[in-house]
């Protein structure tokens, strides 16, 4: 149960909102904010939010493909905190809340599990444009803190040709704040919060300075933030209430000169850790809607992330070039009890434990060049050059058992406990990998009759990795393995082409085609369990046609996207039958046909409707080989693990903007569809609608106190697990209090 268990859990904080491409002034959680807020309202302008991910400034609704950002001013308004509390707000997205740190972002139904990919995941993760995760296993798949991002951006579809690797459903760009050596800014929130059944109050206290330190040249930007989530499971086994206490710890920092006129040189660093009590998976036996868990021992996990920067920006008239460089290093600490399947060791009298720990460190490189102007001709160019290196140890621990070994050496055929079980370990695999990638991309775009463009992308790219699977000397005696198939290299180019048409600001009609893919790797317990060392590549093919149009000035405006996608040899998480070993192979494809809408109405200047429906059919086009599985496999026409055909979001906004306290109240809702939680499961997760509330009013300059509710009512769903026995299930009813300070 070791790889099952040592990825499954983790709960939701809830759903919260989206934002479309036509977003107006919203109420800002801070003076200067609302100050905005008043000055856009009453000059009845309109602002349009601006995206990046697309690697240069364009406007959303100019953007030919699906794209959503959740901005500063909702991620306040929502009192956003994690990606559970807002991310599901965006269409076609389900959101594998699990293992904090590890938990995945599903794009328009593209994952072969709700668990944990055994390889790359299928959406690409970045902050500020530099990658979050690595060409290879995801160690950790950081959950940027919301407290002073700008916007979190998400591009919907396979984003191979800019993005690369890992992008099969698409990407999620955070867009953190940088230093402003124009102003003195500074700002602080603290939050506390109180979770049916959890034994205790939660708490966070998150804090930013900004500081120019020479005027409009040079300036630092600070942020410290602390979480502490309250546990709400009881694990039985050890006796503890709320044992899945999870504490969050972050600083950033950003450090911007400008020089000159058309120089800026940008220095960004960050770390933040996830230090998790207790798993947050639950055994449902015959209990539905249970809220316990049943282990000898605390299952603890420890995450984090480092990582730093330097970014240039430098005009040359012609065109606007940008070079990157940034390092990231990961680690990851984690143990599960297995003896609750085994019971406790007669040998030792201890509970045997799955561990696993591992490291990894990614260099990342990119320069591009982008035309300026605004001609017909529009262009980018660029290289990134990617150098990975991964170690991971997982294993099982038995205290003791090194002792034992050396009193009965008949036993174990005479080898000493330092040979077979060193530091009480009972088996060892040992991981390794190399990574590089090179690769070159490009766009060029030309617009004709000044309201149709016609884009070409593509990307060439090399990757070549070198491998190495050891199975070490053991205490069970099973042979010693060491793979080493030496440099490997694959290498292939995708392309990407968009038509739009654009007879004003207020209309734009698209259609796309893209691709994404995903390099292969190897099954870490192929030595042990005896599955396949390695697995290929996938790849997806993505066919769309959508427009964005404001049907009524500063009051309506409707997306609407229409997609067929293509998944070709996926690359499947798989698990043995006795030991529950994770494997991945490769086999068969799928389909997935989907509708996604997004509806923003404002009425009156107090009130704002939004809302977002996806129609989502993701199923197998082939049979997916499984020697396990009745009938050798899963056939054509099964529905793609988590991938549910329905995915609503409402949110319904009241502000009274003339009164001095600024008075708001605002009501969210999501329903999402019952989907299997793997093949072959009869568990399914989703069938459930989640309501959350959140109310503010202004104190005085600067300061803001609100309430909030979320999951309303207390309902129970299931958010993800590799089978019918066990998994994560939402989070209880949390009611709290926030006060914001802000100085500009």
């Amino acid at each position: 149960m070791r790889t099952i268990v040592s990825q499954l859990a983790g709960a939701s904080i809830l759903a919260a909102a989206t934002m479309t491409f036509a977003s107006t002034t919203a109420a800002a959680q801070t003076a200067s904010a609302a100050a905005n807020a008043d000055a856009d309202a009453n000059a009845g302008s309109e602002r349009e939010i601006v995206v990046t991910a697309t690697k240069r400034d364009e406007a959303a609704s100019d953007v030919a493909g699906s794209v959503s950002a959740v901005t500063q001013e909702n991620l306040q308004r929502l009192n956003a905190q994690s990606l559970s509390d807002y991310i599901t707000r965006v269409p076609g997205v389900v959101f594998n809340d699990y293992q904090p740190g590890v938990s995945e972002v599903v794009i328009r139904g593209v994952a072969s599990t709700t668990y944990h990919e055994a390889n790359q995941a299928t959406t690409g993760y970045y902050i500020n444009q530099i990658p979050l995760v690595e060409p290879g296993f995801p160690l950790v798949i950081p959950d940027i803190d919301a407290f002073d991002v700008k916007q979190v951006e998400v591009l919907r579809g396979p984003q191979g040709t800019l993005f690369g690797s890992s992008s099969l459903g698409g990407a999620v760009n955070y867009v953190v704040n940088e230093a402003d050596p124009t102003k003195l800014d500074a700002g602080a929130e603290g939050i506390v919060s109180s979770t049916r059944r959890a034994g205790e109050a939660s708490y966070a206290a998150k804090a930013m300075v900004n500081v120019p330190l020479v005027d409009d040249k040079l300036a630092v930007r600070l942020v410290a933030l602390q979480r502490y989530d309250a546990g709400y499971l009881d694990n039985v086994g050890t006796g503890e209430k709320g044992s899945n206490d999870l504490r969050v710890r972050g600083l950033r920092g950003s450090v911007v000169w400008q020089p000159g006129a058309t120089t800026k040189l940008a220095a960004l660093a960050m770390y933040q850790e996830y230090d998790l009590d207790d798993q947050t998976y639950v055994l449902f036996g015959d209990n539905p809607k249970t809220f316990e868990r049943n282990t000898n021992v605390d299952e603890y996990q420890d995450t984090e992330i480092q990582l730093f920067s330097l970014r240039l920006d430098q005009e040359l008239g012609f065109a606007n070039f940008t070079a990157i460089g940034s390092y990231t290093q990961k680690k990851a600490d984690l143990a599960f009890d297995d003896s609750i399947f085994l019971g406790i060791d007669a040998r030792t009298g201890t509970p045997q434990l799955s561990s696993s720990t591992g490291k990894s460190t990614t260099y990342y490189g990119e320069m591009r060049l982008a035309s300026s102007g605004t001609g017909p001709f529009t262009w980018l160019i660029g290289a990134n050059y990617t150098k990975l290196r991964s170690d991971s140890t997982d294993g099982a621990r038995l205290d003791g058992i090194a002792e034992y070994i050396d009193a009965n050496p008949a036993d174990f055929d005479g080898q000493p406990s330092s040979v077979i079980a060193p530091g009480d370990l009972l088996r060892r695999t040992v991981s390794t990998n190399r990574v590089r990638e090179i690769a070159a991309f490009g766009e060029l775009a030309y617009t004709f009759l000044d309201q149709v463009t016609l884009t070409l992308g593509g990307r060439v790219f090399e990757y070549e990795s070198r491998p190495r699977l050891q199975f070490l000397p053991n205490a069970a005696l099973i042979a010693p393995f060491d793979y080493q198939p030496g440099s490997q290299k694959q290498s292939g180019f995708v392309p990407k082409v968009s038509l739009a048409y654009k007879p004003s600001d207020r209309f734009t009609l698209y259609g796309l085609y893209s691709e994404g893919f995903r390099i292969g790797g190897v099954n870490v317990y192929s030595a042990a369990s005896g599955t396949p060392l390695t697995f290929g590549s996938d790849s997806t093919q993505n066919y769309e046609v959508g427009a964005k149009f404001e049907l009524v000035p500063g009051a309506m405006s409707f997306d609407i996207a229409a997609f067929h996608i293509k998944w070709n040899d996926i690359q499947s998480r798989l698990f043995t039958p006795v030991t529950f070993d994770a494997y991945t192979v490769n086999g068969g494809g799928a389909k997935i046909d989907g509708v996604e809408l997004s509806l923003v109405f404002r009425p009156t200047a107090n009130l704002t409707y939004s809302a977002n429906v996806t129609y989502n059919d993701a199923r197998l086009s082939g049979l997916l080989p499984d020697s396990s599985a009745p009938g050798g496999g899963y056939a054509a026409g099964t529905q793609l693990p988590g991938a549910s055909d329905w995915i609503i979001a409402n949110q319904l906004d009241w502000e009274l903007r003339s009164s001095p306290l600024r008075p708001r109240i605002g009501i969210a809702h999501r329903y999402l569809s019952a989907a299997p939680v793997a093949f072959g499961a009869t568990l399914q997760k989703g069938d459930y609608s989640l309501v959350d509330l959140n109310a503010a009013v202004r104190l005085g300059d600067g300061i803001e106190a609100g309430v909030f509710a979320k999951n309303l009512f207390d309902t129970y769903g299931i958010l993800n697990a590799p089978f019918s026995f066990a998994g994560s299930v939402t989070r209880p009813r949390t009611v709290g209090a926030n006060l914001r300070l802000a100085l500009r």
